[in-house]
């Protein structure tokens, strides 16, 4: 059965003097505001990039402990993190990196190391970036 969820978006005005608002599905963003100035400036915002990153290092996580179960193992936890890299002169998504510390009780680090590879193949929303590079740092903590 496939799930379906969504965000909205509303912008108005031009790209660098406009402004937009997003929300999601599930209300835990609503009417958030974005601009040029919060993706490609210094302003203080959330941005495309910042979303995606979030996105990618939450299912990257849950991956990673569905992919740990297989193993026979369970994690006290799992700290993700999902650089995402805008290259405005492209036009596109350039790299996605992931950083991972996984705290998991009897891994060794060649299954960790195993896991983390799988999990970065497998993950749904890193297959979803497959077109940007993606690169990722793995350690058990």
């Amino acid at each position: 059965m496939a799930i379906q969820k969504s965000g909205s978006a509303h912008w108005q005005g031009g790209l660098r003097d406009g402004q937009g608002t997003l929300s999601l599905e599930s209300g835990a963003l609503r009417g958030q505001s974005y601009s040029f100035a919060k993706r490609f400036g210094g302003e203080a915002g959330t941005n495309p990039e910042e979303l995606i990153g979030a996105a990618h290092a939450a299912c990257f996580a849950m991956a990673m402990s569905n992919e740990l179960g297989r193993a026979g193992l369970t994690a006290d936890s799992i700290e993700a993190t999902s650089t995402v890299t805008l290259d405005p002169a492209q036009g596109k998504i350039t790299q996605v990196h992931v950083e991972v510390v996984a705290t998991v009780p009897g891994a060794t680090p060649d299954q960790f190391a195993a896991v983390a590879e799988t999990t970065k193949v497998n993950c749904p929303v890193s297959k979803v970036l497959a077109a940007a590079d993606i690169t990722m740092a793995a350690r058990l903590g």
